[in-house]
């Protein structure tokens, strides 16, 4: 009998990164942290939870720095039936994985891994093609990779042939593999963080991990991408989600 393929489980939580500072798009956004920017009607992080709702993600902690309370004020009034949403300020600059740190440790601890993600960014895809990889021996943690046509402005993956992340490679032109900024940890593996802080996940945590041997599963995709951290993606946000109605939450979302 064949053996059947690992199940495929939707993440129920969810941090989302939303504390950084947006330089290259700040000067459209006078107090305005990038995750809020208008798109479409609504905030951009509105659309990053309405597609985590539609994945299957029923509590979301989003880790807010610059202007939180912008965040934390439209988070508060933001209801989508069946998930539940907080936020989780920095009280100093804690990195990318500080700010994940920061986050999980507002919530009630639980055996559930957590899915990363970014504020100001969207991969449209299934995400619960992360969960099989927490599935394999002393696999610990998985992250999306996306081809990219241009991947100039993004760092490159190296993948072994066995789908596990080799290492982050140098931004360089032309067509490549870049990390989208989706993640799932098992919630065991926030622990094995480093201490200091301000803590990055790209920079310090991954490289870390795979120097002590932890295997982290790199999920290849080419799916609809949009990261509005430049002039020309912000611009494109509103066609972005327009050309995918059904990447989102069907029920009525709004801040009232």
């Amino acid at each position: 009998m064949a053996e059947s393929a690992p199940a495929r489980v939707p993440p129920r939580r969810a941090v989302i990164l939303a504390g950084g500072l947006g330089t290259r798009v700040q000067h459209l956004l006078p107090g305005t942290p990038k995750p809020m920017a208008p798109v479409a009607g609504r905030p951009f992080i509105d659309w990053v939870i309405r597609f985590l709702a539609r994945q299957g993600v029923r509590e979301i902690v989003i880790s807010t720095g610059h202007l939180a309370d912008v965040v934390s004020g439209y988070a508060s009034r933001l209801r989508i039936p069946g998930v539940s949403i907080s936020c989780a300020p920095e009280t100093q600059l804690l990195g990318t994985a500080g700010g994940v740190l920061n986050a999980v440790a507002s919530r009630p601890q639980g055996p559930d891994p957590w899915l990363v993600c970014n504020g100001d960014s969207l991969a449209l895809t299934d995400l619960s093609r992360l969960y099989p990889w927490l599935q394999r021996p002393r696999v610990d943690a998985a992250m999306l990779g996306l081809r990219l046509d241009d991947a100039s402005r993004y760092g490159s993956l190296q993948v072994g042939e066995d789908g596990l992340l080799r290492r982050f490679g140098e931004k360089q032109p032309g067509p490549g593999w870049i990390n989208a900024g989706v993640y799932l940890f098992r919630a065991d593996l926030l622990a094995r963080f480093p201490p200091q802080r301000p803590l990055s996940l790209e920079r310090d945590v991954f490289p870390g991990l795979l120097q002590q041997g932890i295997k982290i599963g790199a999920d290849l995709a080419q799916c609809p991408f949009l990261d509005i951290g430049t002039e020309a993606s912000l611009r494109q946000a509103a066609s972005f989600i327009a050309s995918h109605p059904d990447a989102f939450a069907a029920e009525k979302a709004h801040a009232s």
